[in-house]
């Protein structure tokens, strides 16, 4: 064989994978491969402590979460007055979520658990998601003093409104 027929088988055989190749890498994969889950949207509103009280997640791009706490004040000075404290920081990690508020009258509070399934049987149902975890409330006295108590909590997701708005007619 001289070498411009060797070049040339050389060039087919490598022309030849390269093609079968590409064929291979446009097939479908294998049947027993898990498919990637869909991410969840666990974003909404949430009981908080007592009836009245909310909180609201907002969960944004690789998981940060915003959002806020908003409860009666329990103080002398806030008794029954509605205060909002905002996440100074929150994070989704899977199912894990965290979050810190600001300190709104020298109270903040920090939560860290899990999102979970809940009693409500389709998306948009009252408990359809539950917050369980550890949430505790930190407290800073007129002495500069902090303190803290934990408790174990389950927030339930408020019932939404799936349909659309209807629409007004004149």
């Amino acid at each position: 064989m001289n070498s411009r027929n060797i070049m040339n088988k050389l060039a087919m055989v490598l022309l030849t994978l390269l093609l079968s190749g590409l064929l291979l890498a446009g097939q479908s994969a294998p049947q027993n491969a898990t498919p990637a889950e869909p991410a969840q949207d666990y974003s909404g509103m949430y009981t908080f402590l007592q009836d009245g009280e909310f909180v609201q997640i907002t969960v944004e791009d690789e998981g940060r979460v915003t959002g806020f706490v908003s409860r009666y004040g329990d103080l002398e000075s806030d008794r029954g007055a509605f205060l909002d404290q905002f996440f100074k920081q929150g994070k989704l990690d899977g199912k894990k979520l965290s979050f810190t508020t600001e300190t709104v009258h020298g109270v903040w509070y920090e939560f860290k658990g899990t999102v979970e399934r809940g009693e409500g049987k389709n998306v948009g149902d009252e408990a359809y998601y539950v917050l369980k975890g550890t949430l505790t409330q930190y407290g800073t006295d007129a002495n500069k003093k902090t303190s803290s108590k934990s408790r174990e909590v389950a927030f339930k997701s408020f019932p939404q409104d799936m349909s659309p708005a209807p629409v007004k007619r004149d």
